[in-house]
């Protein structure tokens, strides 16, 4: 058998290509940015063309960095930004219109009109979903309602939808010339549309958005031996590539954690904050503002499902700091400046830009920086972002504990911000608990390439990948019951400034 897994991994920021070895070892990777588009306030969108291009260029380069050929990998798998909508023409492949990402909140009034007229509570029960503009379905009803021709290419069939994973395997695996329209139960578990029961898209559903059944991709297991297709594109070495594995990124995150049993959670440090829970087999629905989401499921496996807290902006509130506030040069440089005060002045950065999402659910709220006096500086700013991080991660953390009863003894993180070791400190501060990080902190491409390796053998079974799991740092909590006691009675002060800003329908 090939010796190596390959992963796509298309981010909300940018693509990148990573080939994993036998022992979850890193081999080669490469990444590229994409687009950032803004085309006004609340507006997210991105181009499918070019993060299609830079798929390609990011697996032929870390290719080629390795010095690999086709017949060197056992699999590929994917993991993506998941609610992210694309739809395009299956007859020409042309996107109708860029995609519209997660972050996007044009749909508030699709959303705030669901939850007033009592469709709200079906979508929860059904979908485990509260109807919000994070997700798919909203967005799709979007395109078709406001983009010329592209309802009635629907009902011709000839509009397709998919999360950025069908965009990108319906184009690796032939495009307009067979490619194959599938995507897996974690990200048809993300749009509103499908019945976690059931695992299959919901015809009332459906129904409350105006959506033709004919869209949508089939939806598969996400470990799958009878594969996704064979890569047709890109595949400048010839042979074939099965593919076999495909997550939505932080269900891909919790299986490259080894999150396997009950009751483990991890939180990945990305552009948004995501923090799940497995549940097991067992349905469980939030009272605490939570989503109920499928976390995995493995070949004919029963599936396995997850609660989870998702914060919208994280990393991003440091890409801000960066882009707009331009007191970085480099959102690395983030970690320095925040050092060089001992604390946060007083300051507290609440970083609602899309508004909040778990455990609030408030489409109404924006950002606020509050506390701010003439002592204050950019390094103040600096730390109470790194704060913010934290402090929305510990409101999930304290739900999921009132929904599950489970009460963490450590975190799993993994993501970029990890690698920032006073962000993680406070994190370990702000909780109360030790934070784990481990050797693989990149563990969304990790998770794709078990899958995908799981489906062919690669790997026999989940144990074999649980002794690929080690740590290479943790933090241990400084702060006395005091400090954290207060820090967090602040924090809640500074989220009430942030509601009621917008005014939703």
């Amino acid at each position: 058998m090939a010796d190596f897994v390959g992963a796509i991994d298309q981010g909300t920021t940018s693509t990148r290509f990573m080939i994993f070895d036998h022992g979850g070892n890193e081999v080669a990777r490469h990444q590229l940015e994409h687009e950032q588009i803004l085309p006004q306030a609340g507006w997210v969108e991105h181009n499918p063309v070019e993060i299609l291009d830079r798929a390609g260029t990011v697996i032929r380069t870390a290719m080629q960095k390795a010095n690999l050929q086709t017949t060197d990998l056992a699999a590929l798998g994917i993991t993506n930004q998941r609610e992210t909508a694309v739809v395009w023409d299956r007859k020409t492949g042309r996107p109708y219109y860029n995609a519209i990402v997660w972050q996007d909140t044009r749909t508030d009034r699709i959303a705030s009109a669901l939850d007033r007229d009592g469709r709200g509570d079906v979508i929860r029960r059904k979908a485990g979903l509260p109807p919000a503009t994070y997700f798919s379905g909203g967005k799709i009803q979007w395109i078709l309602d406001n983009v010329d021709g592209v309802r009635a290419a629907a009902e011709r069939g000839d509009a397709i939808f998919g999360n950025t994973d069908s965009w990108l395997i319906w184009n690796m695996t032939g495009g307009q010339d067979g490619g194959h329209h599938l995507t897996d139960v974690t990200n048809a578990s993300r749009t509103m549309l499908m019945n976690l029961e059931t695992l299959d898209w919901d015809d009332e559903l459906l129904g409350f958005f105006n959506i033709p059944r004919s869209m949508l991709p089939e939806i598969r297991p996400s470990s799958d031996p009878n594969t996704y297709g064979v890569v047709r594109w890109p595949n400048p070495f010839g042979g074939e590539i099965p593919l076999t594995g495909d997550l939505g990124d932080q269900q891909a995150a919790m299986v490259g954690q080894v999150c396997f049993a009950p009751g483990e959670a991890k939180n990945t440090y990305g552009t948004g904050n995501f923090m799940l829970l497995n549940t097991g087999t067992e349905l469980v629905r939030s009272e605490n503002g939570l989503l109920t989401t499928v976390c995995f499921k493995f070949g004919d496996a029963a599936p396995v499902y997850a609660l989870e807290g998702s914060i919208a902006v994280t990393g991003s509130a440091v890409q801000w700091l960066r882009d707009q506030l331009h007191i970085l040069n480099d959102a690395s440089e983030s970690e320095r400046l925040a050092s060089q005060v001992q604390d946060n002045g007083g300051v507290y950065f609440v970083p609602a830009f899309s508004g909040l999402f778990a455990p609030y659910w408030r489409s109404d709220a924006r950002g606020a920086i509050v506390g701010l006096s003439r002592y204050n500086t950019d390094a103040h700013i600096a730390r109470a972002t790194l704060e913010s991080i934290c402090y929305q991660s510990k409101d999930v953390v304290d739900a999921m504990a009132q929904d599950s009863g489970v009460n963490l003894d450590v975190l799993k993180v993994d993501g970029g911000i990890t690698a920032n070791n006073l962000c993680m400190q406070i994190q370990a501060d702000v909780l109360g608990v030790p934070v784990s990080r481990p050797v693989v902190a990149e563990t969304t491409a990790l998770g794709a390439a078990y899958a995908a390796g799981l489906a062919v053998g690669f790997w026999k079974n989940t144990d074999e990948l649980r002794e690929n799991w080690n740590e290479s740092k943790r933090w241990q909590p400084e702060w006395n019951d005091e400090q954290r006691a207060e820090g967090y009675a602040k924090w809640k002060k500074a989220v009430e400034r942030t509601l009621n800003w917008v005014d939703v329908d």
